[in-house]
């Protein structure tokens, strides 16, 4: 069974439980200035677990694209990824409130369920499977969750297999369970983590995750670093992998404790990667065919095989398909020293170092990340149109990245090699000077010099790197004193024409080059417009002619401009394009210029703009030139 197949049939085996097939959200979260990226399933329909409405009602089932920043260092066991699909069902809602789609649902139809999914529509063994459930705390006022237990044992028995459960199983071992009590670690859910974290009012709940067992002829636990432990289902050895996690969200936080949800919920989040592991037969996740393509051409690009140089393999497999579903969401990221771009471009140099551990070579006017990316696009077409759509941005982003990181990467190992006979210590540390030049002269970030730090027993004075650092920023943001922050000078009549115009400019833009562009930055006077945009190279004549055709054709058509205010939510549900989303609050003003079938922009703005575009005059753009690495920038007028 593929991996296309086995994502299918899990939406249409709950969507003929009467659940509503959603989209997933964008892997770069909207309104969430906490996240660079989405992380779970959950993330995008938090507010509707804690209480708001969803429009498609209280039975949800989708799979969802989520990055996690964290496991980049993780790569290379049979199991981590940093770039995942999380299947994911929801119930939104008392059980006993039918709402004409599908009433809400608990424990009993959730665990019936996925046990169905698993082990009769994929055909998993059930004797490889394994449970945990939360084992209660008294201080907390919460029993052990026996409901689950008695759930689970029924559904082993139906499958003729004796489910024993037992406690404190990170001390004794198995000790012959099926079922495994766990605490508030491992087996519990809430927005804020462990319950003692949780502030009055928060939700959360009991969870109850699902183990694959690999078998132990493979000796994971015998060959690992806790081979003088016992080995259990949560144990880090990688015989155990879980593949799916039901949270039963069912408490919320008091003052004197926890009180009963007068509204439970359901999330399951189960990783499509290591279902298809299980599925497939496979002891690690980059022998499944979600990445066998992959595999392939760096094995072709190489000219070694994958076993024998599997860490390589996989670090290059896995960074690449991530940076290929950052850059190629549409959200026009590209590699920078910040944020979500600061992220790709760390996978992206660290693949490119790997790749040159196993002789894959960048030479000018043939980089090779690209033809990974390619793979990428192409297998995920289907599921992921968007990738396909904007791959030759993606490709350009990648060639310049390659081209710039290759001039310096040999000479940044040279340089690293000579840090040992320049350290001023006597205990195998690397200076903080020394680490920010790597960064700074020859573009290493932080964690690569660590990485060869630790290869080659060395540690890093990371404090000292963060104190150059920000020393560094300091005399950056000294020296660009006086530039402009974003906005508008004044609300004067031309200042608010020309606001009016940056919406078409936007609008235009994204015709013309693509729905990668968004806004980045805008600087507006009485006399002009300075509008920063996320492109990589320089637009050319035609395409500059083009987008002052379709502004002034709209100035032209002398388009109404309407105003509304709605929550966030329901603006992006609408389509409206917002791009400071953390400055907004819950209720947002939507601007549309335009009516009926003839909407040209419609975004999200605090204003102020022209009442109709008539009366903005003639647009003409004045100079477009590079702001920064994928950032282009244009300056216009408007005259009448």
């Amino acid at each position: 069974m593929t991996s296309k197949e086995i994502r299918q049939k899990y939406l249409d085996f709950f969507q003929a439980k009467k659940h509503v097939v959603i989209s997933s959200a964008s892997l770069v979260p909207e309104n969430d200035p906490t996240s660079l990226f989405i992380g779970s399933g959950m993330q995008p329909l938090i507010p509707y677990l804690l209480g708001e409405k969803h429009p498609a009602g209280r039975r949800l089932v989708n799979s969802q694209k989520c990055f996690r920043a964290e496991d980049i260092d993780e790569v290379g066991d049979n199991r981590h990824i940093t770039f995942f699909e999380m299947l994911g069902n929801w119930s939104l809602g008392d059980p006993d409130v039918p709402d004409g789609i599908g009433a809400g649902y608990f424990k009993e139809e959730q665990l019936a369920w996925i046990w169905e999914f698993l082990t009769k529509e994929l055909k998993i063994d059930p004797s490889r499977l394994y449970a945990t459930v939360f084992r209660g705390n008294k201080e907390m006022g919460i029993d052990k969750d026996s409901e689950s237990v008695e759930i689970w044992q029924k559904l082993y028995k139906s499958a003729g297999i004796e489910a024993k459960a037992v406690d404190m199983a990170e001390k004794d071992g198995m000790q012959g369970g099926r079922i495994f009590y766990y605490d508030e670690a491992k087996n519990w859910w809430s927005r804020s983590g462990l319950p003692q974290n949780m502030p009055t009012g928060e939700p959360g709940g009991p969870d109850s995750e699902i183990f694959y067992d690999l078998g132990a002829d493979l000796k994971k636990h015998e060959n690992s670093i806790w081979k003088n432990r016992p080995c259990h289902v949560n144990c880090d050895c990688g015989r155990f992998i879980e593949i799916g996690n039901n949270v039963f969200m069912e408490f919320i936080k008091t003052d004197n404790g926890f009180d009963q949800l007068p509204q439970k919920n359901v999330d399951f989040g189960g990783g499509l990667e290591r279902i298809t592991m299980a599925v497939q037969g496979k002891s690690n996740i980059f022998e499944t065919d979600l990445f066998a393509n992959i595999i392939n051409k760096i094995e072709s690009l190489s000219g070694k095989k994958y076993k024998g140089n599997a860490r390589a393999f996989e670090v290059i497999a896995d960074h690449l398909k991530a940076a290929t579903f950052i850059m190629g969401g549409g959200k026009g990221i590209v590699p920078s020293n910040t944020d979500q771009g600061y992220i790709a471009r760390r996978l992206i140099r660290r693949a490119i170092r790997y790749g040159k551990q196993i002789n894959i070579e960048s030479k000018p006017d043939e980089t090779w990340t690209k033809e990974i990316a390619k793979i990428v696009a192409h297998d995920y077409q289907e599921a992921y149109p968007e990738l396909k759509k904007n791959i030759n941005f993606v490709i350009e982003e990648l060639k310049k990245e390659e081209e710039k990181f290759s001039k310096t990467l040999e000479r940044g190992l040279m340089e690293f090699k000579k840090l040992d006979d320049r350290r001023q210590t006597t205990d195998d540390r690397i200076l903080g000077e020394d680490a920010f030049d790597l960064y700074q002269t020859y573009g290493f970030p932080i964690e690569m010099t660590k990485e060869l730090a630790e290869e080659n027993g060395l540690t890093i004075d990371e404090d000292g790197f963060n104190k150059e650092l920000k020393k560094h920023q300091q005399l950056s943001r000294t020296a660009s004193a006086g530039k402009f922050k974003g906005g508008l000078a004044d609300s004067s009549e031309e200042t608010t024409k020309l606001h009016t115009a940056a919406h078409l400019l936007l609008a235009a833009l994204r015709q013309v080059l693509g729905d990668h562009v968004v806004q980045k930055g805008s600087n507006i006077t009485a006399e002009r417009l300075r509008f920063d945009f996320s492109h990589g190279e320089k637009i050319t004549d035609e395409q500059q002619q083009e987008v002052e055709k379709l502004v002034n054709k709209a100035i032209q058509d002398n388009l109404p401009v309407s105003r509304e205010e709605m929550n966030i939510g329901e603006a992006k549900r609408l389509g409206a394009m917002g791009v400071f989303d953390s400055k907004y609050g819950e209720k947002v003003k939507v601007y549309k210029i335009g009516e009926g079938g003839n909407v040209f922009s419609y975004e999200i703005c605090g204003g102020p703009h022209a009442e109709n575009t008539g009366s903005l005059g003639n647009f003409k753009i004045k100079k477009e030139q590079s702001s920064s690495a994928g950032v282009r920038r244009i300056k216009a007028i408007l005259s009448s």
